[in-house]
């Protein structure tokens, strides 16, 4: 193109560049498996792109000094030019000697997504591709020292865009400015021509639609995952999380946990498909607090993505290396918070993209927060459940022994069925008394946690008793008296024995009565009966003796058994638990309690309303 090119020329050579490019963008969507022949195409409306900004700035040194009328004409020249710039068909970015945006096209403003007012005086080679910005400040250097036009492939991203383009740099000597500018411009080569603004049908908004339904989709997954039942009871709820994450939604993810009032590096996966086990064994032993960016994020500072990662030593160095994220080749990171900003902040999740894959927006960002949050509920939830399942843990300790002892001359087995109780209120026990041997059994009317206290402490309380009474009548007395005086509206059902060789005296407080198998097959049942204890101060306990002989079968049962219920409303009973006793002849006591338990578990179709606890004893 000659140097005495004009500007009526220029804006002829313009408008025929904007037609083939539009003639291209037609061709690419015409023929989208032959994508070579259009690139070729376009990478020469690149030169002649090139060409007429050389000669729009030929135009520009050519503009007369300014004086009188000449003055005008020249300013009104300037004008056209820098409209002819504003409207370049093809991104142009024009640069300082640093590589800052000091002027920018409309074209490169809505291929990046921000108003130019935003870009200039931004540093440009933030803009490109960490893997290719050393090249780019190379380049840059050489066309402002040589002269001659280079060009390179690299990736730009900017407000969660990503291009892959083709940037041919030539340098610009601009009028009325003191140094030599460099002038960008940019062949974006994924078929992300320039054209007119997209309509309701376009594509784009497709994209976008499915982009915020695989959002809303990885949300409703995690949510699910945080509240699955083993989430809570198992400590692997931020390991399931970060397993999702690593599936669906980055390279790499690291979770740090604050434990002890330090952070300590809780789990660390990479991309599956690659040999990275060494680098993840290192990334585990790395200190979260040597990562400036994970710091940032635990020491109370909100989320933060990068969507070209400009400074790679966000996660630290390897132990006598280069920085974690240079040896993955890690693109765009992403960090957030777990449980939330501040005081709140119980851990970090970090996520990491490669060059190969889009990079993070602030979308993911906002997504990635309210994870964060939902997996901080989730953790707190969890260590609440373990704290209470451990309150109930001991609560259940205290009212059901772990195992039972030998006692001489018998055989003991006993099960409990908790059902939907979280704590039970019923208890058995087995202990050595002042003459001998003592055992009991009962529980106290109503559920939960207090209900499960005064269990225990008429567990306890008979315990401590039968040291100093050789009557199980005079130690319910006595503790009725105690409970009574509590005066807490509770009252417990119960009876205990106390064992001397082969006799066994025993003492009722509104319990069911025993049954008692016979070497023959007979069942019968002892009275039973009695008023339960806290009822009443000077309330009677019921009390009868046993004298057992060799394979004679001693059962205990709570309401829970007999008063089970079928389909129809029918209750277990003790006419149908004599009836399974009866069949148990010569059974160990564990056969019995197992049996038993079995035929009411039939019976009511596996559903349990109230506790059942079964306690069975045999002469041997």
């Amino acid at each position: 193109m000659t140097d005495g090119i004009g500007l009526q020329t220029l804006e002829q050579a313009l408008s025929a560049l904007t037609a083939r490019i539009s003639s291209l963008r037609e061709a690419k969507s015409a023929y989208p498996a032959d994508p070579r022949s259009t690139l070729d195409a376009a990478l020469a409306e690149l030169d002649t792109a090139r060409e007429l900004l050389d000669a729009s700035v030929r135009e520009l040194r050519k503009a007369p000094k300014r004086s009188g009328e000449r003055e005008s004409g020249s300013q009104r020249e300037l004008k056209l030019l820098r409209q002819v710039f504003r409207t370049f068909p093809i991104p142009v970015v024009v640069l300082d000697a640093s590589g800052v945006v000091r002027r920018i096209s409309a074209e490169t403003s809505r291929m990046l997504g921000s108003p130019a007012g935003y870009l200039i005086g931004r540093s440009f080679p933030l803009f490109v591709d960490v893997s290719r910005r050393a090249a780019f400040r190379s380049h840059l250097t050489a066309v402002q020292q040589g002269g001659q036009t280079a060009t390179l492939q690299t990736r730009l991203a900017h407000q969660g865009r990503a291009h892959t383009v083709q940037l041919a740099v030539t340098r610009l000597t601009m009028p009325g400015e003191p140094q030599e500018m460099v002038a960008v411009m940019i062949l974006p080569l994924e078929a992300q021509l320039p054209g007119p603004p997209p309509g309701p049908a376009d594509r784009s908004d497709s994209v976008l639609v499915m982009a915020a339904a695989r959002r809303q989709e990885l949300l409703s997954r995690m949510t699910r995952l945080l509240l699955d039942e083993e989430s809570l009871r198992q400590p692997v709820t931020v390991t399931r999380a970060a397993r999702l994450l690593a599936a669906e939604w980055a390279d790499w993810v690291f979770a740090d946990m604050i434990r002890d009032g330090m952070p300590k590096r809780a789990c660390v996966l990479g991309p599956s498909d690659r040999p990275v086990t060494q680098l993840v064994r290192l990334a585990e032993q790395m200190n979260p607090l040597t990562a400036p960016g994970v710091a940032h994020v635990l020491t109370g500072g909100s989320g933060v993505v990068h969507e070209m990662l400009e400074d790679d030593g966000l996660l630290g160095d390897v132990p006598g290396g280069p920085p974690l994220l240079r040896v993955m080749g890690a693109a765009s990171v992403l960090i957030v918070p777990i449980g939330g900003g501040g005081a709140d902040v119980l851990g970090s999740l970090t996520l990491v993209r490669l060059r190969d894959r889009e990079p993070f927006t602030l979308a993911d960002l906002g997504l990635m927060e309210e994870i964060g949050a939902h997996l901080g509920l989730a953790v707190r939830a969890r260590r609440s459940f373990q704290t209470r399942s451990r309150a109930a843990d001991a609560l259940r300790t205290s009212v059901v022994p772990r195992s039972l002892p030998d006692i001489p001359g018998f055989e003991a087995a006993a099960i409990y069925n908790a059902g939907s109780s979280p704590v039970g209120a019923e208890f058995y026990d087995v202990f050595p008394s002042r003459d001998g041997w003592g055992f009991a059994l009962g529980g106290a009317a109503g559920k939960g946690e207090e209900a499960a206290s005064v269990s225990a402490m008429v567990r306890n309380g008979l315990r401590v008793l039968s040291v100093w009474e050789s009557d199980p009548g005079e130690v319910m007395r006595k503790l009725n008296q105690a409970l009574s005086a509590q005066n807490n509206g509770m009252f417990v059902m119960a009876v205990t024995g106390f064992i001397r060789a082969r006799k066994i005296r025993l003492a009722s407080a509104g319990h069911h009565p025993a049954a008692l198998l016979q070497p023959d097959g007979g069942v019968r049942f002892t009275a039973g009966g009695g008023v339960p204890l806290g009822i009443a101060a000077e309330a009677e306990m019921f009390t009868e003796e046993l004298t057992l002989t060799s394979g004679q079968t001693l059962v205990f049962y709570s309401d829970g058994l007999v008063a089970s219920q079928n389909e129809v409303g029918e209750s277990y009973g003790e006419t149908r638990l004599a009836d399974v006793l009866a069949r148990c002849v010569a059974q160990s006591p564990a056969t019995v309690v197992k049996t038993v338990e079995e035929d009411r578990h039939a019976f009511s179709g596996g559903r349990v309303w109230d506790e059942i606890v079964i306690l069975a004893l045999r002469v041997v």
